[in-house]
Order: structure tokens, then sequence, then C-alpha cells
């Protein structure tokens, strides 16, 4: 069957079409994205604008009617930190529901956490042994840790580049100043939750997703995207300290001529390099494998496990 998964981000409003049965590797089939960075058209009140619900809903309207021309038969869709967090939040999802016929299902922080595990799970299998897995989106950071498929411990902070950069810096670079308050802030927030992770046991391997990971691991020298998903690549240290301190002397439009990196993500391209680094260097991780796979495959997968067919349209539980 093709199923749509709408994942409705702090920074992107994405479409993914797959075709996908129980048992079998889910093929993407079409693929769209919008940018439309939902946690930047906050208000002052912690409130999406008038504008911001008004672009979201326009989105998830030509969402719908794409995947219904791309011949979809269900569609699960799900939003993540900006709406959950939005003091208005509920008010938007009901108009989305009732305007554009799309249920949003909002999923927690864990829940991202333990769906992202499980595709990082399924794409190393069971010979990668005991996974630590990082993630890190607009809005928030992703961790989890464990044997199976269902992670021993999952943890979510809200540390997502887009948040740390219209937070922290006023200044493009931002000031040495705000960038030690920032890399204060982001270590002190991780090392709190070091130790509830690492109790259950040291990784036998460490994974990283999210386009975050993927573009600090591009400018690091990794193998471009147009190689395929199946060329392994890495992301060390020693690289994400050393990008840190290049990333940190140059402007958003600077970095947005490095490879991998687009004009919307460079702007916040330093500060997720900041929590990358604090991430890697409390866990003492010497390098992280960088998978393809993230939160809209795990939420796949979780949902052909649950049940295979559901008309277009229908509420779907992806937590």
């Amino acid at each position: 069957m093709r199923m749509g998964v709408l994942d409705v981000g702090s920074n992107t409003v994405h479409l993914l079409l797959v075709d996908a049965h129980r048992g079998a590797r889910p093929l993407p089939a079409y693929k769209r994205k919008t940018e439309l960075r939902l946690v930047e058209l906050l208000d002052d009140s912690g409130s999406i604008s008038k504008d911001g619900a008004e672009r979201l809903l326009e989105s998830c309207r030509e969402a719908v009617q794409v995947a219904e021309d791309k011949g979809a038969t269900s569609m699960l869709a799900f939003a993540t930190s900006a709406l959950r967090e939005a003091v208005n939040g509920t008010a938007v999802l009901d108009r989305v529901r009732e305007e554009a016929g799309v249920d949003l299902q909002i999923l927690s922080g864990q829940d991202e956490a333990r769906l992202t595990f499980l595709a990082v799970r399924r794409w190393y299998g069971w010979s990668a042994g005991r996974l630590l897995s990082f993630d890190i989106g607009g809005g928030s950071l992703e961790l989890a840790a464990g044997g199976d498929e269902d992670p021993d411990v999952a943890v979510s902070l809200p540390l997502g580049a887009a948040r740390l950069t219209r937070a922290w810096f006023s200044d493009d670079p931002p000031s040495k100043d705000e960038l030690r308050a920032l890399r204060r802030h982001v270590r002190a927030e991780i090392a709190s939750i070091v130790g509830s992770i690492n109790r259950y046991g040291a990784p036998d391997r460490a994974v990283a997703s999210s386009k975050t990971f993927r573009s600090l691991a591009r400018v690091a020298g990794a193998a471009p995207s147009g190689d395929g998903p199946y060329v392994r690549r890495t992301l060390s240290r020693s690289d994400v300290q050393d990008l840190v301190k290049k990333l940190a002397g140059m402007t958003a439009s600077e970095r947005s001529k490095l490879p991998g990196v687009s004009a919307g993500r460079a702007g916040q391209l330093l500060a997720g390099a900041v929590v990358a680094d604090a991430a890697i260097d409390l866990f003492e991780v010497d390098e992280v494998d960088i998978c393809p796979w993230a939160l809209r495959e795990g939420v796949i997968l979780r949902r052909l496990d649950q049940i295979e067919g559901a008309g277009f349209g229908e509420t779907d539980e992806s937590g």
C-alpha cells in the first residue's frame, strides 16, 4: 500500500509517501518539504501567530491534496515540539482538523525519542548490539538507549537548534560571550541526564540522526546524499569540536555555502553543533554513525507493526 506521513516539525512540514507492507522495508515514493519554521512564528506569549497558523493550514491542505493525487491510501499525521508547547496549540490543531481534514497527533518528546530509536534499530539490526541514539530537531534533542527495539530509556530535552538560536544569539555570528553562555547551558542540561541513561550500560554503537547531524557530517567530509543511503557516514568527537570553532566565526550566509548546508538551516547550524559537541563529549563517544532513518520512518514502522490498511484521513495512533 502507499502510505502518507505528514510530519509537522519545528522547522519544516514534511510529506513523505512510501510504498510499504508489513515485514518489508518502506520504499520512498515521493517527498515534499515546506520550510515553515513554526518555532520562529511564536509570539511573545508563546502562541503560534495568526500568520503561522494560516501558513500551517495551507501546508496541510496542500499535503492532503498531493497525497491523494499520488495514490496514498492512508495518512499518518503528527506534530512535535513547536505545536506541543504552543499556548494555542490545541486551537490550531482543531482548525487544521476541521479546515484541512488532517488530524494531527501530538507526539510527546519521549514518543519522539522512542520512535526514532525504533527506526535506528531497524536500520542497523540486532548485530549492532546496544544502541545509543541522538537526534537534534528544531525544538528539542532526543536521546534513547537500549538493546531491544523499545529503548530502556528515552529522554527529550528543549535543546533544538532553532529554539536555541532564537533564544541565545542576537548577532550573526554570535559574540564569544553568547556562544560561551549557550555552551554552558547546553552542557548543564545534557549532563543532568547522562547518569540516567548510562546506568543501563555502555553502548556498543552510538548513532545520530536528523538533518543537523547529517549537515555537520557532510561539512566534516562525509559522502554527499547523492551517493545513496548505504554509504557509511560518521562524525567524530574531534570533528565536531573543530566544527564549533569553524562555524562560530562564520555568518549564516557564509555557512550556507558549505557542502550539505541549506540556506534555511545555516543560521541554526552553530547551535546544533554546540548540542552535538556536548552530547558526544559528555557521553564519551568517540564517533557516531549517521543514520538515514529517523522519526518519520519510526512512525511508519510502528504503524506497519500495528495494522495494515487504513482509510485516507482516518485517525492513526503513531505513538
